[in-house]
C-alpha cells in the first residue's frame, strides 16, 4: 500500500535514465512544478533509491547500464513495497510500448518527450491514485 500524504506535501518521484541531459532536463522541470525529484543514473541505483524512499512514482528508462530498465521494472512489479508505484517508461528503444505495458509499466512515453508531457502524464498517474484512495 502507497503511504498516505497530505495534499499539501509535494509528491516525490524517483527518475532513473543513464542520460544525463535527458535526468536534468525532467528533474528540473518536475521540481519547477512542485514535485520532489531523486535521480539516478543506473538502475541499480535507481532500483535502490525506489526501495528506499518509496516514491509516488517512477520515471524509468529502459537501456541502462549495470541493470537495465527491463529488470528494474520486473523487480519494482514483484517486490510487495513497490508493487502499487505508478512507473513511467521513458524511452528512446524502438517498438517496446507493448512489451513495456505488459511488464508493468503504468504508462510509456517515447523520446524525444517533452517534460510538459512528462509531467502531464505523472499528473494524471496522480489523479488516478487518489481517487482510488492509495495517496491523498
Amino acid at each position: 500500500m502507497a503511504v498516505r500524504r497530505k495534499s499539501t506535501e509535494p509528491r516525490c518521484v524517483v527518475l532513473i535514465d543513464d542520460d544525463v541531459d535527458a535526468r536534468q532536463m525532467y528533474a528540473q522541470y518536475l521540481r519547477l512544478k512542485g514535485w520532489t525529484v531523486f535521480t539516478a543514473a543506473d538502475g541499480r541505483a535507481g532500483l535502490t533509491k525506489t526501495l528506499e524512499l518509496r516514491p509516488d512514482a517512477v520515471v524509468l528508462d529502459l537501456a541502462m547500464p549495470k541493470v537495465d530498465g527491463w529488470t528494474v521494472l520486473k523487480q519494482i512489479r514483484n517486490s510487495s513495497m513497490t508493487a502499487e508505484i505508478p512507473t513511467i517508461v521513458v524511452t528512446a528503444m524502438p517498438d517496446t510500448r507493448d512489451a513495456a505495458i505488459y511488464s508493468g509499466a503504468d504508462a510509456y512515453l517515447s523520446k524525444p518527450c517533452p517534460p510538459e508531457v512528462l509531467h502531464l502524464q505523472l499528473t494524471a498517474l496522480a489523479r488516478i491514485q487518489s481517487t482510488r484512495g492509495d495517496v491523498v
